[in-house]
């Protein structure tokens, strides 16, 4: 309930869209948006586990019959159908552990830093068809929580979610599973954007409402500070997943 009314909150303000930050990477990296476009032709049927605004999906419609971006949290649904203008796709404000949909319905399921259930996913994609999440490991932006002392499962070891997520994939009767790990050091340009980031993501629960917030945020920028810009780090992990 607290992370639906998070995203709640985020919905209203911003749906998922994070394109106008000025950050920087390095490293090369796999991206599920990447394989998706590789993967999808126009005569499949997608769909979005998570959508958020559904800023992504929308830059798939065209290379698709059909496209359909779900997900729980109502004020994302709506910024979701506010930004479409497009024929071939839906949002709908729905579980992903109870998937209205007909079995073996879609060619491709993604899902983008949301969770997931493996059975249901697998019940709902056609024989052949591919499942493909991104999900975020435990070590992400770890010099900021260690900086804050919390954030998001800052006390559980590295690579816990990726491996229950993969059981659960291969437990649902999928086979050929790839899991790739993304890691890559990324560069905020600028303070407003890594204080975007924070208030707009769960990197940091509740970042701004503990007194010391903006201490601790000030000394980070100053010690993480390099000609490229504020240093952290991103990580990652895509599971590919044939049925």
């Amino acid at each position: 309930m607290e992370e639906n009314s998070f995203y709640n909150k985020v919905g209203k303000i911003n749906g998922w869209n994070f394109d106008h930050l000025q950050v920087t990477t390095e490293g090369i990296a796999k991206e599920i948006s990447q394989e998706v476009y590789q993967l999808c032709s126009p005569t499949d049927i997608v769909l979005d586990i998570g959508t958020g605004g559904g800023e992504r999906l929308l830059n798939l419609a065209d290379s698709v019959l059909l496209a359909v971006g779900i997900d729980l949290s109502q004020e994302m649904i709506k910024k979701a159908q506010n930004n479409c203008t497009i024929q071939n796709v839906r949002f709908a404000e729905m579980p992903a552990d109870n998937l209205l949909f007909p079995d073996q319905f879609f060619d491709v399921i993604t899902c983008r830093h949301a969770p997931f259930f493996a059975k249901e996913v697998e019940r709902v994609l056609k024989q052949g068809g591919t499942f493909l999440t991104q999900q975020v490991s435990e070590g992400d932006k770890i010099n900021l929580k260690q900086a804050f002392g919390r954030g998001q499962a800052f006390e559980i070891a590295d690579g816990t979610l990726k491996e229950r997520y993969r059981s659960a994939v291969e437990d649902a009767g999928f086979d050929q599973i790839q899991v790739h790990d993304i890691e890559e050091v990324e560069y905020y340009q600028r303070p407003e954007d890594l204080i975007f980031l924070l208030k707009h993501t769960p990197i940091i629960p509740n970042f701004g409402e503990q007194e010391d917030d903006w201490i601790i945020l000030e000394k980070f920028i100053t010690e993480h500070q390099t000609e490229q810009g504020i240093k952290t780090n991103t990580k990652k992990f895509l599971i590919v997943a044939r049925k």
